[in-house]
């Protein structure tokens, strides 16, 4: 008995610990799903507006393409986690170190005391291609920088989309191109030394229309109740999973095993290429994706966490260029209506 006093404080301090990891673990995971916010439109809502919409979704992140004085500072005191796209514009410039110090105290400064930025991302989808390799001495010299400036907590990284890829099946196969193999061995170096993740663009819709005869709806939408695919000891029952995953053993190939995926753009269009962009597709792709990252299955390359995602987009922007699905990727239109229902977590 002279032992119970001893037994309380010992039940008190576990549960005081399991307390402090469970708050933790919480505060750690939170929601994974952002939304891309652009701004190709012009009969868009007020940035004040939209942040009072993101809240209302309990959408805690969002993805600007540049540094917009008008999104940015209605985001201020918001809470929301913001990626900040560094525009392609910019890439040769940020070559001298003299430019990069100044983008910096221009566009992240200002802002550094009461908006939360999550990520730099310096260029997006310029791999392969002319601006290629202005993107690893951009973000070398913008890394410096914001450690100049006293900003050593925002990993600087860049976004890329699946023509990166000279193999993408199966998963495993998956290995950069020849035309991008040397610029990304040198963005993996980076990321790796700097514990940065990299940002992808996974389109499964681009995937299917690119070749239907190969890849069917079902599995580009979530729903096949089949496994299409085995690779290995691996199973796919999504082109999701198959796209993450063959960028993924891109990046072993290169010694990039430890470099984290966040996708940085998945999306589906509502109109304008037939029986395929329609609203029923998009919204069951959009909400099987936010339930498929929010879970914790991860891909079958990198099982057991959830999956920090990015959907493109927030609005339907009538001033986009490309295809005239370009237009209708949005998950409202501009009157701040949805334009199909959003289970978000």
């Amino acid at each position: 008995m002279q032992d119970y006093p001893m037994m309380i404080f010992y039940c008190r301090l576990a549960f005081s610990l399991l307390l402090i990891i469970s708050s933790n673990i919480f505060a750690a995971e939170g929601g994974v799903v952002g939304v891309n916010y652009g701004r190709l439109g012009n009969n868009l809502p007020s940035p004040t507006a939209v942040v009072n919409l993101l809240k209302s979704r309990n959408i805690d992140r969002v993805r600007l393409f540049s540094p917009d004085a008008d999104a940015l500072n209605a985001l201020r005191g918001s809470g929301i986690k913001v990626v900040l796209g560094v525009p392609n514009d910019d890439l040769q410039k940020l070559g001298d170190s003299s430019f990069a110090k100044t983008w910096i105290n221009n566009n992240i400064v200002p802002y550094r005391n009461n908006v939360q930025f999550r990520y730099l991302a310096v260029g997006n989808e310029v791999i392969p291609g002319g601006l290629a390799g202005n993107v690893p001495p951009a973000m070398q010299n913008l890394n410096a920088a914001l450690k100049a400036a006293g900003i050593g907590d925002i990993p600087v990284t860049t976004a890329i989309h699946s023509a990166v890829l000279g193999t993408s099946y199966p998963p495993s196969a998956g290995q950069f191109s020849n035309a991008a193999d040397s610029v990304m061995r040198s963005i993996v170096g980076f990321l790796v030394a700097n514990k940065s993740p990299l940002l992808v663009n996974i389109y499964p819709y681009f995937a299917y229309t690119g070749n239907p005869r190969d890849i069917q709806l079902d599995y580009a939408l979530f729903t096949a109740n089949r496994v299409v695919i085995t690779d290995g000891n691996n199973q796919y029952r999504n082109l999701f999973d198959a796209m993450v995953d063959s960028t993924y053993a891109a990046l072993e190939k290169v010694g990039g095993g430890n470099v984290e995926i966040v996708i940085s753009e998945s999306g589906w269009p509502s109109a304008q290429n037939g029986n395929i962009a329609t609203i029923p597709n998009a919204r069951t792709y959009i909400n099987n994706l936010v339930s498929h990252v929010s879970g914790t299955s991860g891909t079958p390359r990198r099982p057991g966490k959830s999956i920090e995602t990015y959907i493109f987009a927030l609005f339907n922007e009538n001033q986009k260029g490309g295809l005239a699905t370009e237009q209708h990727f949005g998950l409202y239109y501009p009157d701040m209506t949805p334009v199909y229902p959003v289970n978000f977590p």
